[in-house]
């Protein structure tokens, strides 16, 4: 993990580039590079790490200011999975939210956040407002 540089700043972000290696890595959602720009500036906090000039980690959290928070987008490269960077992104972000309660989704990862203190809740839900990643702005 020490070859991994973070950083919590948007600032000269190749977002063209965070979309390619997501897409490598089949982590992409569809999202243009003007919109991955927009879903992190628009968060609370972000996390990018870095090996060189490539993206090897992502994730960001929203939150209200007050009580409650989401995490959102973690995401570890293949080849750095099992060493400690997905667990650095979330600590980085969790240390901007104190005294929140932070709520995900994941699929497939349960386990990997139940060693970070998450705990599976039921009665979640959730819907899409009209279609998916079309907000009118083009």
């Amino acid at each position: 993990m020490s070859e991994v540089e973070f950083s919590m700043s948007t600032d000269g972000v190749d977002w063209a580039g965070l979309r390619a290696a997501l897409v490598t890595d089949r982590f992409d959602n569809g999202r243009t590079p003007e919109q991955y720009r927009r879903s992190h500036e628009n968060s609370h906090a972000v996390v990018f790490g870095r090996v060189g000039d490539g993206y090897v980690a992502n994730g960001r959290i929203l939150s209200d200011g007050v009580c409650n928070a989401y995490l959102v987008d973690i995401w570890t490269a293949a080849p750095y999975r099992r060493r400690g960077v997905g667990r650095e992104v979330v600590r980085r972000l969790l240390a901007t939210v104190p005294g929140q309660h932070v709520a995900l989704f994941t699929d497939d990862m349960t386990a990997f956040y139940a060693t970070l203190g998450f705990r599976a809740q039921a009665g979640g839900m959730s819907r899409i407002v009209g279609r998916w990643l079309d907000d009118g702005r083009g």
